[in-house]
């Protein structure tokens, strides 16, 4: 199940623990059966069934939505995510987006390719309000690299009473009065019933016409059709998507040919640190089990 890197990470990190790694799904089979902690991308229901002595599935994704979670719940299963390890590399993309677009980096580089020496205007990133929505491990992750730039933030969230690192926070049903003072729009929060669709129209309508929309979320928390009328329209003032609706992005959709849009393949998540968080995460859950024998108190439990 774990890659080589994962592997050798986790032998890291519990020199006193067995980590033995399957290479081949007989090889799984095989130490499935009287493993009492398996860490992996996912595991089924056939596995399952093999998996007598499993207490802990320590899912190395942040979702689990993939997972037989019924059948997990059914036989005693914990599962942990990897919630968090995405945090500091999501962060820095959200804020050199908002940094390229507030200096003009874009049309920096089309000059560039011009070899045209011409100035062009460029803002501040001080003084603006930041609306983060979310604030989970990304979305505080988010925030605290804002800090030191001098600006107002405003999260978003389900449970708005929770608080959260904001300046002020907002629950979904006082989502555009947020939006009428956002100047730098973030999204970071998971695909739900309640987010999907989140920013459509009439958000659109609400954000001010210099607002820039940056996406980390998931594609479809923003209806693509309505984005593409508000920056034909000049509605806001452009867009760094990272994920996008239809996903991959097809070569002929409007949203390659605008000025004021960066694209990236989803890659807002790539980190060369992604197994090393993992790997601490997942040891000191370990750790805690072997010295307590216990898996109720566990990091990053979901289920």
């Amino acid at each position: 199940m774990p890659v080589a890197e994962y592997a050798e990470e986790l032998r890291e990190r519990l020199p006193g623990v067995e980590v033995r790694r399957a290479e081949t799904p007989s090889e799984e089979r095989e130490l499935v059966a009287d493993a009492e902690i398996v860490t992996g991308m996912s595991i089924d229901e056939e596995l399952l069934e093999r998996a007598d002595d499993l207490r802990l599935f320590a899912c190395a994704y942040a979702g689990t939505g993939h997972l037989p979670l019924d059948a997990l719940e059914s036989r005693g299963v914990a599962v942990t995510n990897a919630s968090g390890v995405h945090g500091p590399n999501i962060g820095e993309h959200v804020v050199g987006a908002v940094l390229s677009f507030v200096r003009g980096f874009h049309e920096a580089w089309r000059r560039q390719q011009r070899r045209e020496w011409r100035h062009f205007r460029a803002r501040e990133l001080q003084g603006s309000t930041v609306t983060v929505v979310g604030l989970g491990a990304i979305g505080h992750a988010v925030v605290e690299r804002l800090d030191g730039f001098g600006v107002e933030t405003l999260g978003v969230r389900y449970s708005p009473e929770k608080g959260g690192p904001t300046d002020e926070v907002f629950g979904f049903d006082e989502f555009h009065d947020a939006l009428a003072r956002t100047d730098f729009l973030v999204l970071a929060c998971p695909l739900t019933d309640e987010t999907r669709g989140l920013v459509g129209a009439e958000e659109f309508d609400t954000l001010p016409p210099d607002a820039l929309l940056v996406n980390v979320a998931r594609g479809k928390v923003v209806e693509t059709d309505a984005l593409v009328s508000a920056l034909r329209g000049n509605q806001i003032d452009g867009a760094a998507l990272d994920v996008t609706d239809p996903e991959p992005l097809p070569e002929d959709h409007p949203l390659w040919n605008f000025e004021n849009v960066t694209i990236t393949p989803h890659n807002a998540g790539h980190t060369p640190e992604y197994y090393a968080r993992l790997a601490d995460v997942v040891a000191g859950n370990v750790e805690r089990v072997v010295a307590t024998g216990e898996y109720d108190d566990l990091d990053n439990r979901v289920a």
